[in-house]
């Protein structure tokens, strides 16, 4: 296929990932957390607002450098909001990384997820000790989640895997 033909179908790809985004987000914007005595906690019963992107099983190899970077671009759809963090890598089998975002103001969220491998990569988004998103995901596939952060807060957000994979993370006020 050629290099026009590639951008063609990543173009369609990304418009049908923003089309089911905007849908799935436009009515389901419920809250994710509540607080009590001590600060911002998940609520468990909460999943309202949770989006699974179609897979792409031409992803099932990892990928360094270069290729990172435009699998990782790729893999995020363009979110409405600001881009508050973001990141991907690759993990060796039995590893993990955790990174904390920036003190994000309170509000509503997008985390999109994204891995590629011939497995799953494990992600856990927290606040605190409070878990907000915990969540295995088969790889060739992404997600978002809304979170709703009732006041300001650090993200705490570690992925990790059995086998080797790649993974992509951002978070985007909604």
């Amino acid at each position: 296929m050629g290099s026009k033909a590639a951008r063609s179908v990543m173009a369609r790809r990304s418009a049908r990932a923003a089309v089911v985004l905007l849908i799935a987000l436009g009515g389901t914007l419920a809250g994710c957390e509540y607080t009590g005595d001590g600060g911002p906690q998940a609520d468990p019963s909460a999943t309202a607002g949770n989006v699974v992107l179609p897979p792409d099983p031409e992803l099932e190899e990892t990928v360094t450098g270069d290729a990172l970077q435009e699998w990782a671009k790729s893999a995020l759809p363009e979110s409405q909001g600001k881009s508050f963090f973001s990141s991907s890598g690759y993990l060796n089998a039995g590893e993990s990384k955790s990174e904390q975002t920036m003190q994000l103001p309170g509000g509503t969220y997008a985390v999109t997820l994204a891995c590629r491998g011939t497995r799953r990569v494990m992600f856990a988004v927290k606040v605190g000790e409070a878990e907000l998103v915990d969540l295995t995901l088969g790889c060739a596939n992404a997600r978002v989640n809304v979170v709703q952060l009732e006041t300001d807060a650090v993200l705490s957000i570690t992925v990790g895997s059995r086998s080797e994979a790649n993974f992509a993370y951002r978070v985007s006020k909604l």
